[in-house]
């Protein structure tokens, strides 16, 4: 079983007119018939919210990749995952990889002279394996989900506080508490994670159920056979056309072939 995985992200014409950039970040890793994506944005009234989105991710990243990469932890990245997680286990585990985040960013704050707070940001993470799916989420954004036969589904509704642009960061002092986990026990054909720049153009705000024909191009264009040079031309077009560019972005793409 093979992922097929795309990252991009474009920089929003509010950001360009006040000459700020991309505070977003994602990546992804596929290790053997695992794939985990994680996604970040920084905060806005955070000054290195950049540094912080970015550590964040490669943290996540990493946690999963230590793994992969020893022979002495293979056996335990195979019991992981070798049949769904209870929501019991998820919620073990993300708060795990929560902590670490938090440790690699309390030594950066340190390190370059930073408060923790400096470094805030959102994050969103998944593990899919070819039979079930894990995610987490701290903040707005979204992860919409297809399994095969079935409708797009929004798999957790954004965190949005009382007042414009609040939202729970992961340096919150009750980032565990406020944590979102599901475990998806089915086999899942699309999967697509972003920040909170495209929420108006793919989620339906009024019920918060994700707008079919936003996703259904960026399916049928992962299946497409892609030129490698050229797969980032869709992606970037479209990231950038009128219809979504006011907005900064970041979304990750993910689909099973």
């Amino acid at each position: 079983m093979n992922w097929k995985a795309v990252a991009r992200s474009e920089i929003g014409t509010s950001h360009q007119k006040q000459g700020i950039g991309c505070q977003d970040y994602g990546d992804y890793r596929i290790l053997d018939d695992v794939i985990v994506g994680a996604v970040a944005d920084g905060a806005g009234i955070a000054k290195h919210s950049d540094v912080g989105s970015r550590l964040a991710v490669e943290t996540v990243l990493k946690c999963f990749s230590d793994i992969n990469e020893y022979p002495e932890k293979q056996e335990e990245l195979e019991q992981g995952f070798s049949q769904p997680l209870s929501q019991e286990e998820a919620q073990k585990l993300f708060a795990k990889i929560v902590n670490q985040v938090l440790t690699e960013l309390d030594k950066k704050a340190a390190k370059e002279d930073y408060s923790v707070n400096d470094l805030a940001c959102t994050l969103l993470v998944f593990v899919a394996t070819p039979d079930c799916v894990a995610a987490m989420q701290i903040g707005d954004g979204f992860i919409v989900m297809r399994s095969q036969g079935s409708e797009y589904q929004l798999l957790f509704q954004p965190d949005k506080g009382e007042f414009a642009n609040e939202t729970t960061f992961i340096t919150s002092t009750n980032v565990l508490k406020e944590m979102q986990v599901k475990v998806i026990p089915e086999k899942q054909e699309f999967i697509c994670a972003s920040t909170d720049g495209l929420e108006k153009v793919a989620i339906r705000l009024s019920d918060w159920q994700p707008f079919s024909p936003f996703f259904k191009p960026l399916e049928e264009y992962l299946h497409e056979p892609v030129n490698p040079e050229e797969e980032d031309k869709y992606l970037t077009e479209f990231l950038n056309s009128e219809y979504i560019k006011h907005e900064c972005q970041r979304y990750l793409q993910f689909n099973r072939r």
